[in-house]
């Protein structure tokens, strides 16, 4: 087991599965100490954390979109757990729904319920953690944002609109936070196979998605999460306020 970060500690949202599960099992086998994040999951919470390498992992609780909440749980961090030296937003919600379906009043509680949990959560959370990263000399924060930022979701608005929220709200925190040495980078994945695509996936939309890319399949969560625990290592300070792509060329940019 490799353990070039053993002496650091990772809170991980969006833990309980998915890329966030596949997250955290790559920190605990470089090393780290592991804060899985969860929302109302526990049962799949305490399976992940079970799994992982090495010990004195824990688990958190709270609703991302609750801002109070998301105080509370940097304070509890703060006082249980000590010094959080990297923050990986991965918690997030995709859903679908017919623009041209809905009245005016469904879809501004769509928006918002996402955007409060892919975005705003995000931001007052990352906010919280790195003034106490500043605290303790510095820290490094890796947003899980997607390829819908730049090609657009029509099936999903809302979501495609948070994440690229992410990208610039990343870019510009790496910008604000480099001279008290904390260093943001975005991942920016394509389809992805988790839980919360396996019914998109198993759909006769499944093929054309998987065709997307000449790989011809989608990414599997180990790819992220290696990826992020990369950036998390040594000497990656100067691709702060990156956006990583990783969708086999499904979509390419310039």
């Amino acid at each position: 087991m490799e353990s070039y970060l053993s002496d650091k500690t990772v809170l991980v949202t969006g833990a309980s599965r998915g890329i966030g599960k596949a997250i955290a099992a790559q920190f605990a086998e470089a090393g780290a100490r592991v804060i899985l994040h969860y929302n109302k999951n526990n049962i799949a919470a305490e399976e992940t954390l079970a799994t992982l390498s090495g010990s004195n992992h824990a688990l958190i609780q709270v609703d991302i979109s609750d801002p109070d909440a998301v105080h509370e749980m940097v304070d509890k961090l703060n006082k249980e757990q000590g010094q959080i030296d990297i923050l990986v937003n991965n918690a997030g919600i995709y859903e679908e729904a017919d623009l041209l379906e809905l009245n005016y009043e469904e879809f501004r509680e769509y928006f918002s319920h996402t955007l409060n949990t892919n975005l705003v959560g995000l931001a007052n959370l990352s906010f919280l953690i790195s003034k106490e990263m500043i605290s303790h000399g510095g820290g490094k924060i890796i947003n899980i944002s997607s390829r819908g930022a730049f090609r657009g979701e029509p099936f999903a608005l809302p979501y495609g609109a948070s994440k690229a929220g992410i990208n610039s709200l990343g870019q510009s925190m790496a910008i604000a936070l480099a001279s008290k040495n904390i260093y943001v980078y975005t991942i920016a994945p394509g389809f992805v196979e988790t839980d919360m695509t396996t019914d998109i996936l198993d759909s006769p939309r499944g093929d054309a998605i998987r065709n997307q890319s000449p790989l011809q399949r989608v990414a599997r969560p180990e790819e992220i999460a290696k990826t992020a625990v990369f950036l998390a290592g040594e000497d990656t300070a100067y691709l702060t306020g990156c956006i990583i792509d990783i969708n086999g060329a499904s979509y390419l940019r310039s």
